[in-house]
């Protein structure tokens, strides 16, 4: 390469005076490389930003879990079919399921229950709107949530609902910034429940993603489902009770007179002043040991909990992991379709390359005829018309790299979507751009060289 310079370095040298002297011109021309060089880099960077938000969102959902949530009838919009439904008795996602399924299915890793409810968390006055969770010990394996400090909940606190807590982020920022929050105790909806643990913080962007079995883990306080069920909300027990007094329609009571008056009692009105989700549970989050068992796995989990809800569709099965593959697969989609149109850009800037060599060619032809006469050969021609293409591409390359990265940090701040420049868009951009000066700026190049010396002296 070296001596290909040393030997055609007045040709080159040639090239750079050509573009220097039409400043207008050489920058006109390029324009279409810098700004295909730049939409390539931009594009890229957001693609490559979406596919590291999703595999941060993919490590927090859990791999290969599987979601089973409940589903809360609406009363107001029942159908002929939904009444039939209802008439069959529930009792909705409970504990009871939990041990069915740990027991039944050999391709369970790892199963935990889950009850949340919001409310305030208080510590010397200081009050702080927060999530509390029950949850087993499986749950932090489940969705990748480290400690930094503390220990998890021990077999006795789990099994005994001992009122022991593990923090988020944010509620030790918020109560123990100046003291080691172990040990010390915290006050949620009037109960005292004493720090063992503090979670990692996680930085990941979350919005939308409730549904697919993300929490905002910071803000969470987790208890051991035991305690949960002791201390704060049991649902079954109140769904018991109302089952109880549902089921008695005639009730009888002594009169004054030693008579018998019957009072009627509808099970509508009993179940008025029922809360809408009977359910034990929040949500059951199941771990398979394989990729490949989570289909087969969510086919038997469905068959096994209707059967257990005696025929009620009263909950719902979901792979957090596949749906967001499958947003994954729609966003590449989305980046090849945009990365195409930036492509043509490229396409278009050499198109423009071609033409002004073209045009460039035609008008110099006293110009190559001059240096062939006094002794250029053909290929001092080529390299000259040759380089001023590529110098003007590589030029623009450049330019286009450093448009490209200011874009893409433009996109991030003002649209506020995580974008990712690599090293490997940079040099595929760059190398885009030199290979379109060399293919398009050849064909000039060679119909200058095989112009007839005399008869380009004679052009006018």
């Amino acid at each position: 390469m070296f001596r290909f310079i040393l030997r055609y370095f007045h040709d080159i040298e040639i090239a750079v005076e050509s573009i220097i002297s039409n400043k207008l011109k050489s920058m006109l021309t390029a324009l279409g490389i810098i700004f295909g060089v730049a939409a390539v880099i931009a594009m890229l960077a957001i693609g490559k930003g979406a596919k590291q938000e999703i595999m941060e969102q993919m490590k927090m959902v859990g791999v290969n879990n599987i979601l089973i949530n409940p589903v809360v009838p609406d009363k107001s919009s029942s159908t002929e079919e939904g009444e039939k439904q209802q008439k069959k008795f529930s009792r909705g996602l409970n504990m009871l399921d939990v041990e069915a399924i740990r027991l039944t299915l050999p391709s369970v890793k790892r199963i935990s229950p889950e009850i949340s409810f919001n409310s305030t968390a208080m510590m010397n006055g200081i009050k702080y709107t927060a999530k509390l969770v029950g949850v087993s010990n499986d749950y932090f394996h489940l969705y990748n949530l480290p400690l930094v400090s503390g220990t998890f909940f021990n077999a006795y606190q789990e099994e005994n609902g001992i009122q022991v807590c593990i923090i988020g982020a944010n509620i030790r920022a918020k109560f123990f910034s100046k003291v080691d929050p172990i040990g010390q105790y915290i006050k949620f909806n009037g109960i005292w429940l004493k720090v063992i643990g503090v979670l990692q913080k996680t930085t990941v962007s979350l919005t939308g993603f409730e549904e697919k079995g993300v929490n905002v883990y910071n803000d969470n306080i987790y208890i051991p489902i035991q305690t949960m069920l002791l201390r704060y909300q049991n649902r079954a027990l109140v769904n018991t009770k109302l089952v109880s007094e549902a089921s008695s329609s005639v009730m009888l009571f002594g009169g004054g007179g030693g008579g018998m008056s019957r009072v009627i009692v509808s099970s509508s009105d009993a179940s008025s002043d029922a809360e809408t989700n009977y359910n034990q549970l929040d949500r059951i989050v199941v771990q398979v040991n394989e990729t490949e068992q989570i289909n087969p796995t969510t086919e038997v989990l469905s068959r096994m909990m209707t059967r257990r809800h005696t025929g009620v569709k009263d909950f719902e099965i979901t792979v957090p992991e596949l749906l967001l593959k499958q947003q994954q697969r729609t966003k590449d989609i989305f980046n090849i379709v945009l990365g195409a149109i930036a492509s043509i850009s490229l396409i278009v800037g050499g198109i423009g390359i071609m033409n002004i060599m073209f045009a460039s060619v035609m008008e110099r032809i006293k110009e190559i005829g001059t240096r062939m006469a006094i002794g250029a050969k053909k290929m001092d021609i080529v390299v000259q018309f040759l380089s001023e293409a590529v110098l003007i591409s590589v030029s623009g390359g450049f330019v286009g790299i450093f448009l490209g990265v200011i874009m893409a940090k433009l996109i991030e701040q003002v649209a506020g979507i995580m974008t990712i420049v690599s090293f490997f868009s940079i040099f595929i951009s760059f190398g885009v751009s030199a290979a379109v000066g060399v293919i398009f700026g050849y064909s000039p190049a060679k119909r200058a060289s095989e112009r007839d010396p005399i008869e380009s002296l004679r052009y006018e």
